[in-house]
């Protein structure tokens, strides 16, 4: 009977030990946890399910082939008031794209500008970046879309007085009218010849850096990289007999015909999205430089580098790898703050599913639709961006 008894306790002693290993423990909780929220979730959708049936409202997304019923000012694929309620989200889904991307290259190069003007030691660039940053930061993003387009493009001549431009191009209250390209027979090859000069280009940069990796020569790989990019499309347009011509916008009495144009309100949202994510960029900009090294400036200097040539080729290589994480968010807060133009009346996502809300009454659906698109557009922007700071990353051996 003895030997049992310890057998057993010796049973019950390796059980409780195995449940108090910080591994099975671990285990343990995040089962428990994934449990908690599935239930969570479930009931959730369990209620929302039951409410909507009480309350008479369809689910599912059998409004989605439906007609639309209402116009949209910009799209960038082909849209009438009788086109479906998918076809209406796809307009607003690339209107939105649009925006941020153009935004985002935009918001770049100013925050880039600016970043090192307050770095300058000319006291008068300096001073109006710094206000740049300070004024521009310090006002709220939706004050700022009001003021671009109330104030500056609101305040522009009507389409009778608009301001003639050079290319044929024309300026008013009713936006920004350029000429609009029309593509005919054989321009397929252009699009071909420039994809090959972008290659070549790319190509010929890899291998100007490994020549100056081994030999210290340098070589004008971006000079070199954008003649070609600009001449041999060019070359090959001639050769098809210039498969590119341009309807040009013309005056009328209270409007205008033909063109390209460009809303005030899309105007409004990219200048207002720019500038103010510009001001935080100048400031990553500014600390990332700052963040480098004096003897590496003062290397450079050593080595004969003029000031602009030690900032491109030493300073900021080392800097970007600082600046990278911080700019991401911006860029992600760009895309999100893109959501704001719904306060000036520009057609992006959350305009257009808002509409769709009202009409169809499909509030649960196209809430979760216009969220996972928002969601999906920041994880591949993260994506991107973490691929890039992997790729300039320094190797440590």
């Amino acid at each position: 009977m003895a030997v049992t008894t310890l057998g057993s306790r010796g049973e019950a002693a390796a059980k409780a030990s195995f449940f108090y290993r910080p591994e099975v423990r671990q285990v343990i909780y995040q089962v428990v946890l994934a449990i908690a929220l599935v239930t969570f979730f479930w009931y959730i959708i369990h209620n929302t399910i039951i409410n909507l049936a009480r309350l008479g409202i369809a689910s599912g997304f059998g409004f989605w082939d439906r007609t639309a019923g209402f116009d949209i000012g910009q799209h960038l694929i082909p849209y009438s008031a009788i086109s479906s309620y998918g076809r209406a989200f796809w307009v607003g889904l690339w209107n939105t794209v649009l925006i941020s991307a153009i935004g985002i290259v935009l918001a770049t190069i100013i925050g880039f500008i600016v970043g090192v003007a307050r770095l300058s030691k000319n006291w008068l660039v300096a001073r109006i970046g710094t206000v740049f940053v300070e004024g521009l930061r310090n006002i709220p993003l939706l004050l700022l879309l009001f003021f671009f387009y109330y104030a500056v493009l609101g305040a522009l001549p009507q389409a009778r007085n608009a301001y003639s431009l050079p290319g044929g191009a024309f300026l008013s209250n009713r936006g920004l009218m350029t000429p609009s390209p029309i593509f005919e027979p054989g321009f397929e090859y252009v699009e071909f010849a420039f994809l090959a000069a972008v290659g070549l280009a790319i190509a010929i940069g890899i291998w100007a850096k490994r020549r100056r990796l081994a030999t210290g020569q340098p070589f004008p790989a971006i000079w070199t990289g954008l003649a070609i990019i600009i001449a041999l499309p060019l070359i090959v347009a001639l050769l098809m007999g210039r498969p590119l011509s341009f309807d040009y916008p013309v005056k009328s009495t209270f409007n205008f015909s033909g063109g390209f144009t460009m809303t005030p309100e899309f105007m409004s949202l990219l200048f207002g999205l720019s500038f103010y994510t510009a001001s935080f960029i100048a400031e990553i900009v500014r600390s990332g430089i700052l963040a480098v090294s004096t003897g590496q400036k003062e290397a450079a200097a050593a080595l004969g580098l003029k000031p602009t040539q030690s900032l491109r080729l030493v300073v900021m290589p080392q800097a970007l790898r600082i600046m990278i994480p911080p700019m991401t968010s911006s860029y992600l807060s760009l895309t999100k703050n893109s959501s704001l133009g719904l306060a000036i009346a520009y057609p992006d996502l959350v305009n257009v599913t808002g509409t769709m809300l009202n009409q169809t009454g499909q509030a649960v659906e196209i809430i979760l639709l216009t969220m996972a698109v928002y969601l999906t557009l920041s994880l591949l922007t993260s994506l991107f961006m973490n691929w890039f700071n992997s790729h300039i990353a320094l190797v440590e051996r």
